[in-house]
């Protein structure tokens, strides 16, 4: 055995701690949410499904009890939780409460990824598992979907690992046969990086994105330069093929990824990808802040750009 394999390679002593052996302590602890408790109070209905026995993947859906008029069905949104691919959970109260929230005030059945996590899944498991539950969304195998959902209006969501989450699946839907329509992206303070600081990218950052890249795909033969971390690194797969028709990419002004985010975006924008895309940056907020506090006013002002976004403004 390697005498090193205990050697700490990233402590964050709020969240978890890394071993070069690939170990990990999780010292953040979700506090988890059954489906259904909040119904009533919420205005949103929630339910969890199987989708694979096998890996274990299972999604939540989030109802609103508000329906379109005239029988008018609800776009489907498919949302990736944050964590560094390593923490959190669709179950955890802290993304049961936002992504109610978020069905109450866009009229969406949303469809909530309780993907696999890394280091005991090393990617690309959770890529593997938000790709099957968009196709499943998507196809309307659920009593809920095939009722309330319009399978012509899907949107995709997701918030640091997830928005990374979110690009990466639009990598895949723009080269896939058969794969699902999507109207829309929302890519919430993305988790980018790459190997060397880019301008106004402070070094912390690159060295973080390393680590945790590292603890989560330890196979990636071009480390933080991957393009499944890094998407405008040379060789990435182009982004005017990105498959989806518009999107929206949202950081924060003191977020150690906002360089990367904008980065992202720019390089998005000057493509030749022939959707629309949108940019909003939240003046003096840190990392999703919205989750941290939601009922601040500039949350609720992202809540309200989210919101306008996904009804095509």
């Amino acid at each position: 055995m390697d005498p090193d394999s205990d050697e700490v390679v990233f402590d964050a002593p709020e969240h978890f701690r890394i071993y070069k052996s690939g170990r990990i302590d999780r010292f953040h602890r979700s506090v988890l949410v059954a489906a259904g408790v909040d119904d009533d109070a919420s205005g949103v209905a929630t339910k969890d499904v199987a989708l694979d026995a096998g890996t274990g993947l299972t999604v939540r859906l989030f109802l609103p009890k508000r329906q379109e008029p005239s029988g008018k069905k609800l776009p489907v949104l498919v949302y990736f939780h944050g964590g560094g691919f390593i923490l959190e959970s669709a179950k955890s109260a802290t993304y049961h409460n936002y992504l109610t929230s978020l069905a109450a005030a866009a009229g969406v059945l949303a469809v909530s990824v309780d993907y696999r996590l890394a280091p005991e899944y090393r990617l690309p498991a959770a890529y593997d598992d938000c790709w099957t539950a968009l196709q499943w969304a998507s196809s309307a195998r659920d009593g809920w979907l095939d009722e309330h959902g319009d399978a012509s209006r899907v949107f995709v969501a997701g918030d640091s690992a997830g928005g990374n989450i979110v690009h990466n699946v639009l990598v895949r839907a723009s080269s896939a046969e058969n794969a699902a329509r999507i109207e829309g992206a929302v890519l919430l303070h993305p988790f980018f990086g790459g190997s060397t600081a880019i301008e106004g990218e402070p070094e912390r950052a690159v060295v973080i994105t390393a680590k945790v890249w590292a603890s989560a795909c330890p196979d990636a033969a071009d480390g933080a330069d991957d393009p499944r971390i890094n998407p405008t690194t040379p060789g990435a797969p182009a982004l005017e093929r990105l498959g989806c028709e518009r999107m929206l990419v949202c950081a924060a002004e003191k977020d150690w990824l906002v360089a990367r985010d904008r980065a992202y975006y720019d390089a998005v924008a000057a493509s030749a990808w022939p959707g629309s895309a949108a940019w909003l940056e939240t003046e003096g907020e840190e990392h999703v802040f919205f989750l941290l506090k939601p009922e601040c006013d500039r949350a609720k002002a992202l809540m309200d750009r989210v919101v306008a976004f996904i009804a095509g403004a």
